[in-house]
């Protein structure tokens, strides 16, 4: 039998819930908690959990979802807060996505990419960006986004991140 799973506004509650989380999915990627509620509070709008069942948050939550607005070729770098959203943002920024293996094939990642068009467009920016990892990019790619030539500033402000990363934008389709 098929599990039911869908996403939910994110909660300051949920914060250790998603520091337990990224530890299992990004433990290359460590950020301070800090980061995530600060993002939760210049953007709640931009938050999401995952929960199975739609359940309320008791401890089924399986993966989360952070994103605020941005700047297009400007992504913030690495563990490190923001200050306040950008003037003149462009573009509806991916900070991060993470779904535990328990939640694989449920159809949370696109599910949380028709979150992230659908709340673009109602914000009015007519791009989404992110910066995907080496192990995502076949996902982003299959979901079509496209590298972003941002030159030696970009690759210097990925660096922030580790090797193999790739900044990504595609159009808004809402």
């Amino acid at each position: 039998m098929r599990m039911k799973a869908g996403w939910r506004a994110m909660e300051p509650t949920d914060l250790d819930r998603v520091m337990a989380i990224a530890e299992v999915v990004h433990p290359d990627y460590p950020e301070d908690r800090a980061v995530f509620a600060e993002r939760l509070a210049l953007y709640p709008d931009g938050c999401a959990m995952a929960e199975i069942n739609g359940a309320a948050t008791d401890g089924t939550s399986i993966g989360y979802i952070v994103m605020h607005p941005g700047r297009l070729g400007i992504p913030p770098p690495l563990d490190s807060p923001l200050g306040a959203l950008p003037e003149s943002p462009d573009c509806l920024y991916l900070h991060d996505v993470a779904l535990l293996p328990t939640a694989r094939g449920l159809g949370l990642g696109v599910a949380a990419l028709e979150r992230m068009d659908a709340l673009a467009a109602r914000q009015g920016f007519r791009w989404l960006a992110l910066t995907s990892t080496p192990g995502a990019r076949a996902f982003w790619d299959a979901q079509g986004f496209r590298p972003y030539d941002g030159g030696a500033g970009l690759a210097a402000k990925l660096a922030s991140y580790g090797g193999g990363m790739t900044y990504m934008t595609k159009p808004v389709m809402g």
